[in-house]
């Protein structure tokens, strides 16, 4: 068998459609970022990890599928978040109303995080977001202290 490693700073895990995924997501993110010395914003990067594993479940995973949760450490200290789900469906911050009990998911990826977007995939999407982390700058390869 001829594996493909991984990026060292690179890491993924793919979940099935069931409740505990998101907290099993949660846990694998925080391993990382404690592994890559990258936790200086874990609390909004595993808010935004589940919320976009959520979203996931509830909307972008048809039955018998799963997702894929990809996590990048880029050398300038971008830590990237990508949600890779198979369903069909258009991505966009809803406009909650204040008396709503749901829709304020992604209202709040896009307040927490630096960047966020949609990315096509075939079949379906890929919902991403960024952070800056200066903890994880030292622990790339290559990057100058």
């Amino acid at each position: 068998m001829n594996a493909e490693p991984q990026h060292p700073h690179t890491r993924q895990a793919f979940y099935r459609r069931d409740r505990r995924s998101v907290r099993l997501a949660r846990e694998f993110v925080r391993g990382t970022l404690t592994e890559w010395a990258a936790a200086e914003r874990s609390d909004d990067v595993l808010l935004c990890v589940s919320e976009l594993a959520t979203n996931a479940l509830l909307h972008g995973v048809p039955a018998g599928r799963g997702f894929l949760l990809r996590l990048e450490l880029h050398r300038d200290g971008a830590l990237r978040v990508e949600v890779h789900d198979s369903g069909p469906g258009e991505v966009r911050a809803p406009e909650a109303s204040p008396d709503s009990e749901h829709g304020r998911g992604l209202l709040l990826v896009a307040a927490l995080a630096d960047k966020w977007g949609v990315g096509e995939r075939n079949p379906g999407k890929i919902v991403w977001c960024e952070f800056t982390v200066r903890g994880g700058e030292a622990a790339v390869p290559g990057r100058p202290r």
